[in-house]
């Protein structure tokens, strides 16, 4: 088998630690693993097949013999370093913000849109795109392409992993803070977590929407190739480590009834149907975490609308929404274009 040089930047991150951790669970046919951070990390070593690989500081010849880059280190590190990359014959999969929405470079989800990954020869990037856009685009394109989704209403309650380190601590100290009736210090989100939700992921644009729920709305549009549909979220943190949770209410043009909408997901890849309300069973966060699946459940019509579905979708947003997603692009890649 051909074996590929693979480089990780932001490799000791939440996300850049689960991709080498997912590389070598899916046996990914590694030559030379290159692990990339900032010089915070200098002298810093993380395992790889039972070795241990020192982390290198990040520059400008990082990706000269390279030939898959997964990228997750920031957005502006990646407009830097992303077109060095592809200019050395690096392919970079890339999980920020900063090319998603470029029409020149793929938005992509393995299991929805797999034929836009061949786009890549233009700018030598693939986009990863958003965690809670990920796990909920899995789980609606199966329906989207039996019965055509007009509307989509979001209510996202992600955990505080999707912003990184700093934010998963702040929570703990914050709730072991309250615990002994101590002062909990804010550093990282804008309001206390612990025992809260905060209806406030990433900043306010004009429009009155946070930027995340603006990705979910463009991102969706784009990934489903159909500018038509209609999206609005709302995108809330709350005080859990792992999986991101979503309540999702769909129109679609053609009739569908919950139990065709289960009998398709329940045939759809990386899709887990979990959906028995008598048994009080359904999808949760704890049970996503540390999962692949994007896991549906609470699946039910909407009797104020003709052709309305209600559904909630949970996944482990660092496993498929983000790290995951990212080798298993990398893997069509090599399979079907390199």
């Amino acid at each position: 088998m051909k074996r590929y040089n693979v480089a990780v930047v932001g490799a000791t991150g939440t996300v850049g630690s689960e991709m080498i951790k997912i590389l070598e669970e899916r046996d990914f046919p590694v030559d030379r693993l290159k692990l990339l951070a900032s010089e915070r990390s200098t002298g810093k070593e993380l395992v790889f097949r039972g070795e241990s690989v020192p982390v290198e500081v990040l520059d400008e010849n990082s990706f000269e013999g390279m030939n898959v880059g997964l990228f997750s280190a920031g957005g502006s590190i990646s407009e830097r370093f992303a077109p060095i990359a592809a200019r050395a014959g690096c392919v970079v999969i890339d999980n920020t913000s900063a090319f998603r929405m470029d029409p020149e470079i793929p938005l992509v989800v393995p299991e929805v849109n797999p034929e836009t990954i061949g786009m890549y020869e233009k700018r030598g990037i693939i986009a990863n795109p958003n965690c809670s856009t990920i796990q909920m685009v899995v789980a609606l394109k199966p329906i989207h392409d039996a019965a055509r989704i007009r509307r989509i209403v979001v209510s996202t309650y992600q955990a505080v992993s999707g912003a990184g380190k700093r934010a998963i601590e702040e929570l703990d100290t914050q709730t072991r803070a309250l615990l002994n009736f101590q002062e909990p210090k804010i550093q990282v989100l804008p309001h206390i977590i612990a025992f809260n939700c905060i209806p406030q992921i990433d900043i306010f644009l004009d429009n009155g929407y946070t930027k995340e729920e603006m990705k979910m709305v463009n991102e969706t549009r784009k990934i489903f190739h159909d500018q038509s549909i209609a999206v609005t979220a709302t995108a809330v943190r709350v005080p859990v480590f792992y999986g991101h949770s979503e309540s999702v209410n769909i129109e679609t043009e053609k009739k569908i009834t919950a139990e065709e909408v289960r009998k398709i997901l329940s045939r759809a890849p990386g899709v887990t149907v979990i959906d028995s309300p008598e048994g009080k069973e359904y999808p949760l966060a704890i049970h996503a975490a540390g999962g692949d699946d994007t896991f549906v459940g609470r699946i039910r019509q909407d009797e104020s609308i003709a052709n309305g579905i209600n559904m909630w979708i949970v996944s482990d947003n660092i496993r498929k929404g983000a790290a995951l997603n990212a080798v298993q692009i990398a893997e069509i890649l090599i399979r079907n274009h390199l």
